[in-house]
């Protein structure tokens, strides 16, 4: 079971996770704050950091005096078991009923409902 992180332990997370190299650096990650308009102090990145480590979501090595963090969890594993999680506790586990949320509640721009209705249809075809 995939733990749940923060808001803020998510904002580094999508950094990680949209860093295209395989190691992420801790400048890496300060600048990739700033530039999302959440600057962060040093200390509290390196707390943040040794949670995501401590909850599996970060593996980190030391090369010389700097740390390399590599993600053991992808970002769509988070996101499924995310919405897993979302959907038992809103939903009590009913596809249903968040589908029919979704629309009912025009929550779907048009272009997403036909993308919706075309992956229900190739869903439906599978053998």
């Amino acid at each position: 079971m995939i733990q749940q992180i923060s808001d803020s332990e998510l904002e580094i997370m999508r950094i990680v996770w949209g860093n295209p190299e395989k190691v992420t650096l801790f400048p890496y990650i300060m600048d990739g704050l700033a530039a999302r308009g959440k600057p962060c102090q040093k200390n509290t990145l390196i707390v943040l950091l040794s949670r995501l480590i401590n909850k599996g979501f970060l593996s980190a090595k030391k090369i010389g005096r700097r740390n390399e963090y590599t993600p053991l969890v992808s970002e769509t594993e988070y996101q499924t078991a995310q919405t897993k999680c979302f959907l038992n506790k809103i939903y009590e586990g009913n596809v249903k009923g968040l589908v029919s949320n979704l629309i009912s509640g025009d929550l779907l721009e048009d272009a997403e409902y036909e993308e919706l209705k075309k992956l229900l249809e190739k869903g439906q075809d599978k053998p």
